[in-house]
């Protein structure tokens, strides 16, 4: 039983913070000690909530003054813990079940206007005529402001099932504004996006999420491929972007590998009955098949279970760029009035007992900034033939593939939407184009882009300007800038003309995304994917190690120590 103090001062709490006290457990499972503290501070709490609501100069709007302080509150914990109100269960819902009621298609604003920028094929938006480049004006009696809130558009056009929604758009090419009723749906959005050959022997599935069922739809896809591919030699489950998901289907998309009883993750966490251990329960899909898995930096969470239970067992080799290191298992706890909390509950650990948790969030530094966990207190663990792995830091993959780092040029046509905009013209221009994998950008096609951004008068700084910039001040901070002002302007007319030819001189990065996003117009998701096969670099890596029998094993038993293509 509590003790007598504790009663005492239950009475000066408020009837809600009671209730918010039962809700969150502190009755049933508080840390020992805990007691006082706990009502202590809620019973300032909500001295100080009652004082500023009523005494405040301005009006304080309550659920907005108290939200903010959960909100900052959780904050101080993990970027993972966080507050689900009644309002944001929708959304939450979308995030483990990828499904939701709407029109199929994917919305962002560029330069301060509302766009459709990925209709999903086959869904109600795509079915209704409505294209990628399509800009919003209207939807039903509300009109898309300029520089609107994409959360604000995405819940006007969400809504349920068989109820219609009038979208009001502005297509180039057109002059006057189309208006099309768009039946929702029940959106499902497929956590394999695509599977298919990327060469006559190599399969590929491209696995984007762990809401419910993805291990089926893996499932599904290996024996496709399978079925219909009886020479494949080799499989690229590509997990890259991947953020990750339910813990249950990460285990059950390693269980499809590895054989039945082998140790998959293990939980654990400060209350009763969290150390939990997760064993591979069916027999696999596929124990056989050489496997490349391709992971990046935004590949997180249950992708690194998955990614690193294969590592741990020498099961497949891990290829691409370090992951996330999110190493974290979060819960959803139900509180009043159907808002919840999802809360950090425990870490996760891989086959060879090593946790990837990259952050560690309990020690901050001053400023409340985050602590990456150093590389001298990373530990050292075992994989099943021996490999030296490492906690702490994500997954490092057995082959690192050094990416090529974009040109800023082609990173600024990128950020101000010139390639995007082209290919919304050349979409309107052209009804077809030759199938994915067999489109090229052409020299005509390119000279027709270049003239579009001259046109749109494109223009931007380089790095190589911007410290010139800073050069020029700091010389006349010094004085210098008179005795070499000849000198300087000789420099920045050469800058200015060799920029002019950059256009051309990264002719082949630029076409490979205006390829890419020409492709995406026609053939969407699948055919985008489909067209990188021959110039991905984490891909050409993986078939290469694929194709590379000796190689593969060499990698899986050690003999083959670590190694790093590309740039």
């Amino acid at each position: 039983m509590f003790p007598k103090p504790f009663y005492r001062r239950i009475a000066l709490i408020s009837i809600p913070l009671l209730a918010a006290m039962l809700t969150l457990g502190f009755w049933t499972a508080p840390p020992s000690g805990d007691y006082f503290e706990i009502s202590k501070n809620l019973d300032i709490f909500g001295k100080m909530y009652r004082e500023v609501h009523s005494n405040y100069v301005d009006d304080v709007d309550p659920t907005q003054f108290m939200r903010t302080g959960m909100d900052a509150m959780l904050k101080s914990l993990d970027p993972y813990t966080n507050y689900i109100s009644a309002a944001e269960i929708e959304d939450f819902k979308f995030m483990s079940t990828g499904q939701y009621g709407g029109i199929g298609a994917v919305v962002g604003l560029q330069n301060g206007k509302m766009y459709i920028t990925d209709p999903y094929e086959g869904f109600p938006a795509h079915k209704a005529g409505l294209r990628a480049g399509d800009e919003i004006i209207q939807i039903d009696n509300e009109k898309v402001a300029e520089n609107a809130n994409a959360t604000d558009v995405r819940n006007l056009l969400r809504g349920q099932p068989k109820t219609k929604v009038k979208i009001v758009v502005r297509r180039e090419g057109t002059a006057d504004p189309i208006t099309v009723d768009v039946e929702r749906e029940d959106i499902k959005i497929s956590n394999v996006p695509f599977h298919g050959m990327a060469s006559p022997e190599i399969g590929y599935i491209s696995l984007t999420g762990f809401t419910a069922g993805a291990s089926g739809e893996v499932k599904a896809a290996l024996e496709d491929l399978k079925k219909n591919n009886p020479g494949m030699k080799g499989l690229v489950l590509d997990l890259r972007g991947n953020p990750g998901g339910l813990l249950f289907e990460a285990i059950d998309i390693s269980n499809l590998f590895v054989n039945k009883d082998e140790m998959i993750v293990e939980t654990r966490g400060k209350m009763e009955g969290s150390l939990k251990s997760y064993t591979a329960r069916n027999n696999p899909a596929d124990a056989n098949i050489p496997l490349a898995v391709l992971i990046d930096k935004r590949s997180a969470s249950a992708s690194e279970i998955v990614s690193g239970v294969m590592q741990d067992l020498d099961r497949g080799v891990v290829i691409g760029q370090r992951s996330f290191g999110k190493g974290l298992v979060q819960t959803t706890r139900p509180l009043s009035y159907n808002a919840q909390i999802k809360i950090t509950t425990a870490k996760y650990y891989t086959p060879s007992g090593r946790c990837i948790q990259a952050i560690d969030y309990s020690n901050r530094k001053e400023d409340g900034s985050d602590v990456k966990v150093a590389d001298s207190l990373k530990k050292a663990f075992k994989t099943k033939a021996g490999r030296t792995v490492w906690d702490g830091g994500g997954v490092d993959p057995d082959v690192e593939v050094k990416l090529p780092e974009r040109h800023t040029v082609t990173q600024e046509l990128a950020r101000q939407y010139l390639i995007f905009d082209f290919a919304t013209t050349f979409r309107i221009k052209h009804e077809t184009i030759a199938p994915a994998r067999e489109f090229k950008v052409t020299d005509a096609i390119y000279d027709e882009f270049v003239a579009f951004c001259k046109a749109r008068k494109f223009d931007f700084q380089t790095k190589t300007e911007t410290e010139f910039s800073r050069l020029k001040t700091l010389m006349k901070e010094e004085h210098y800038d008179d005795d070499l002002a000849t000198e300087l302007k000789a420099i920045e007319n050469r800058l200015a003309e060799e920029k002019k030819e950059d256009l051309l001189a990264f002719k082949t990065e630029i076409s490979s995304l205006l390829r890419r996003e020409i492709i995406a117009r026609y053939y969407y998701r699948k055919g985008e994917i489909e067209a990188s096969f021959d110039s991905d670099p984490d891909i050409l890596a993986a078939m290469n190690v694929l194709k590379n029998t000796s190689e593969y094993r060499g990698i899986l038993d050690g003999s083959v120590p670590r190694k790093v293509v590309g740039n």
